[in-house]
């Protein structure tokens, strides 16, 4: 796990819809922590610091620091709510939560090697079935993203989540499957190449 970010928020007094809109006029945007069995706390913040945050990846995978009222949470995203139309933030919600804490965050692959993978030297093409995988675990032991090392497929050749080390007490929310997280696949040219040989094999 990465280290604990601080993001910089703000205590906002009431809830409901016409609050949230004063907040957004402000140009912040309103947001709440809530669990770990205490009331909620509504927030509101610059979102300067959250677009920051999210341009990086893995958002919702790391753990931050929001101090509020002299009071530090520790908490997890859980989810970002964005304008229809503009794309703008307009609320996000923060999860408290503890060493022993089990969560479940969307996690981005990242694969290494594309430079010495064979399939891929060969012309093959790498086909992402998943770029995040839901995982759960406790807090700390959550990965920032799964790193899948391409050294040793070729084309034709399927990765799936066994192949991936995951850390102790973290693992997918799919467990019924090993399911696949990429593919090497031949370009159409070498497809083409290899159906005319099926062809001339059958003729002869």
């Amino acid at each position: 796990m990465s280290d604990i970010s601080t993001l910089p928020v703000q205590g906002r007094e009431r809830a409901g819809k016409g609050a949230a809109r004063a907040v957004r006029r402000e140009g912040l945007v309103p947001g709440v922590i809530y669990g770990d069995k205490k009331e909620p706390a509504l927030i509101k913040m610059d979102p300067r610091p959250l677009w920051a945050e999210l341009y990086k990846g893995g958002f919702y995978a790391r753990q931050y620091e929001l101090e509020l009222g002299g009071e530090k949470h520790r908490v997890m995203a859980q989810d970002l709510q964005f304008h229809p139309v503009s794309d703008a933030i307009i609320h996000v919600d923060f999860l408290r939560v503890s060493a022993t804490s089990r969560v479940t965050a969307e996690v981005p692959v990242r694969f290494l090697n594309e430079e010495r993978c064979p399939g891929l030297k060969r012309g093959g093409v790498l086909n992402v079935v998943r770029h995040d995988v839901e995982l759960v675990g406790t807090p700390d032991a959550m990965p920032s993203a799964l790193e899948v090392d391409l050294i040793g497929f070729d084309v034709g050749e399927s990765i799936h989540i066994s192949t991936v080390k995951l850390p102790e007490g973290v693992r997918p929310t799919i467990t019924d499957r090993d399911f696949t997280i990429a593919t090497v696949t031949a370009p159409s040219g070498m497809k083409s190449e290899a159906s005319e040989e099926e062809g001339e094999e059958d003729a002869e």
